[in-house]
């Protein structure tokens, strides 16, 4: 099997492709052949030494990345039941020590997955997982989005992004977000109501009394984004880097805010993937690459700007 390893931490020239032995799944496990497998931000951010993830993997390199797969079972290990050689499966896998997704086989705890939907391609519903349940446990687990209430999405167009705007409009919130001018007609079919265009206004200039912000950029877009909150409203950030010092910020203001981090979550999977298999909810592939170009995939991450996501295709 093929799969790219992070041999040291460091720029994108560190991932490296090489051969290794196919695993056997262990009791509770399966061994997966990868279709397609997300490219997130974290994945960059770990590469490059940054971020709770590289923390907890510093001394086990070299290290297979990658936290969201789709393909199909190739085989089955002892005590698991519920599938079949042969399912077609997606999932959040391997999170946040073991990764593996970067890779033509992938070894996976059964419980971490879910069936793909008829009518999703196995190609690119492994771009789903890690960013839907950010999207998804940003605005409806930490931020109770209600129906009707107003939200602020920092960075809609982005992986995580596009998905927030979708799941916040399904739901009946009044989504505003930002974005730059080339997206705005984007943002809008996404189901945007307004879009601001962060290269020409501030949000504070146009965004107050706010039920609800969801930052997906961090650092100074987040703190300024506190200014549009209403007295009860919260903002949550998910980029980890700069959470401590917008949660620092919110506080002297006397403003709630919190950073988190996404979990695996089998149940609300299967919910997004229902809006998928309904075309309720799309997924955008701005790009696919092979394995052996994953290192420019990592490079046109980090560029950003990146309108949905990126995958691999093993």
């Amino acid at each position: 099997m093929r799969q790219v390893v992070i041999t040291e931490f460091g720029d994108p020239s560190v991932l490296e492709l090489v051969e290794a032995p196919a695993p056997q799944p262990g009791a509770g496990e399966v061994l997966v052949t990868v279709h397609s497998a997300g490219v997130n931000p974290i994945d960059y951010k770990t590469r490059s030494g940054q971020g709770f993830v590289a923390s907890v993997i510093g001394d086990r390199l070299p290290w297979v990345p990658g936290f969201e797969v789709a393909g199909t079972i190739e085989a089955l290990g002892d005590g698991v039941n519920g599938w079949q050689v042969g399912d077609p499966v997606v999932g959040m896998i391997g999170f946040p020590r073991a990764g593996g997704g970067y890779a033509d086989k992938a070894l996976v705890r059964a419980d971490e997955l879910c069936r793909v939907p008829d009518g999703l391609a196995l190609e690119e519903v492994g771009g789903v997982p890690l960013a839907a349940l950010t999207a998804w446990q940003g605005l409806f687990t930490h931020l109770a989005l209600q129906p009707d209430q107003k939200v602020l999405i920092l960075g809609g167009a982005g992986g995580v992004g596009h998905f927030a705007v979708q799941f916040a409009a399904q739901h009946g919130a009044h989504v505003m977000t930002t974005g730059s001018g080339a997206n705005e007609d984007f943002l809008h079919q996404l189901g945007a109501d307004d879009v601001i265009n962060y290269e020409a206004e501030d949000v504070h200039d146009v965004c107050y009394g706010l039920d609800a912000v969801l930052d997906l950029v961090g650092g100074e877009a987040g703190k300024a984004a506190l200014s549009t909150l209403g007295d009860h409203g919260k903002l949550v950030t998910a980029p980890t880097v700069t959470a401590d010092a917008i949660r620092k910020a919110a506080d002297e203001r006397g403003l709630q805010a919190a950073g988190y981090v996404v979990e695996p979550d089998t149940e609300q999977l299967e919910e997004i993937l229902a809006l998928l298999g309904r075309g309720d909810v799309n997924l955008h592939v701005s790009a696919a690459y092979p394995l052996a170009d994953a290192a420019a995939a990592h490079r046109r991450q980090e560029e950003g700007h990146v309108r949905g996501k990126l995958i691999l295709q093993p």
